[in-house]
């Protein structure tokens, strides 16, 4: 894998969060039936930084090629995504280590059912899966996990 360089999130970063969110939540079984549209997403990370999430970004070279946002004060990890061409290759465990690093005490997320390959994923690196649910918005199944130091 190229070199990745993690940092906090800049404004000038949230068009290309917004893409990302919207290129890799449109892919078949992970985000919800309804995608919401990428202006959409790209006014929801404005609301969502000033309600305070902890955005860390993703770069190899000067390109910005994943995400990761969490809500400390909740211990939740609300986000993680990459570009789809940077699936597989090991982009989503450096985001994942950089949530545990930033949230030592352990944290929640939930995915959607359908979404096997985040789901192995997560497990094979520590989550418990805890529960499956309706999504309190969208109505569609979605599965809760969480990770606890050991």
């Amino acid at each position: 894998m190229t070199e990745i360089l993690l940092r906090p999130a800049t404004p000038t970063d949230y068009d290309a969060i917004a893409a990302i969110w919207h290129m890799s939540a449109s892919l078949p079984g992970v985000g919800p039936a309804a995608m919401p549209t990428l202006d959409r997403l790209r006014a929801r990370v404005d609301v969502e930084i000033e309600a305070g999430w902890q955005v860390t970004v993703a770069l190899a070279g000067a390109e910005l090629i994943g995400f990761l946002a969490i809500k400390p004060a909740a211990g939740v990890l609300d986000q993680l995504f990459m570009h789809p061409e940077a699936r597989g290759m090991g982009l989503g465990l450096v985001l994942l280590d950089a949530a545990k690093a930033q949230m030592p005490g352990g944290f929640a997320l939930f995915t959607r059912t359908g979404n096997m390959p985040a789901r192995r994923f997560y497990e094979k690196h520590g989550l418990m899966h805890l529960r499956d649910e309706l999504h309190p918005i969208f109505g569609d199944p979605i599965a809760y996990y969480e990770w606890k130091p050991a």
